[in-house]
């Protein structure tokens, strides 16, 4: 029988709460949009849908990410539902917010980069922002999306990982 152990979030269990939260497997989402030096993108799994009408969905960039302030200031960003083959797009996002080389990528009218390949896409303008904590909630309006057939990439407990359902 497994170990079961009981924590009380605080300084002195962070690694603890962390490994916790990490067994909720979530979907991989790059976010992407335009800043005075050019496009910046950056791998989150802090998304969900909040409305069918109108059509809202949203996501947490940390404060402690040194793109907080283009995301946190932007009036449109996109959030790319990555798909199994998309890894190395994920990864080269978590790494640098600059990772666009190589990648498949047009603009939309508001200078948004659009990622090919993505298993869906949700093109928004920041409707709202609540702070929480060390992260910062952005909800976000959708006035496009796209979506395709295939598997999802994800991640649970520090790994990526494929769905292996459908």
């Amino acid at each position: 029988m497994p170990t079961i152990r009981t924590i009380v979030p605080g300084p002195d269990t962070e690694r603890d709460f962390r490994n916790a939260l990490g067994r909720f497997t979530t979907g991989v989402t790059v976010v992407t949009t335009t800043t005075d030096s050019g496009p910046i993108g950056i791998t989150v799994n802090s998304f969900a849908s909040v409305s069918m009408d109108p059509a809202l969905v949203m996501w947490c960039p940390a404060r402690a990410s040194t793109r907080y302030r283009y995301f946190a200031e932007a009036k449109h960003f996109a959030i790319h539902v990555m798909a199994e083959e998309q890894e190395d797009t994920a990864t080269g996002f978590a790494l640098s917010g600059r990772a666009f080389d190589g990648l498949d990528v047009s603009l939309n009218a508001h200078r948004v980069p659009l990622i090919g390949g993505c298993l869906a896409r949700f093109e928004c303008t920041t409707t709202q922002t609540h702070d929480a904590g060390d992260h910062l909630i952005v909800v976000g309006q959708v006035t496009r999306a796209m979506l395709r057939e295939g598997k999802a990439l994800v991640f649970c407990m520090g790994k990526y990982g494929r769905f292996m359902g459908v």
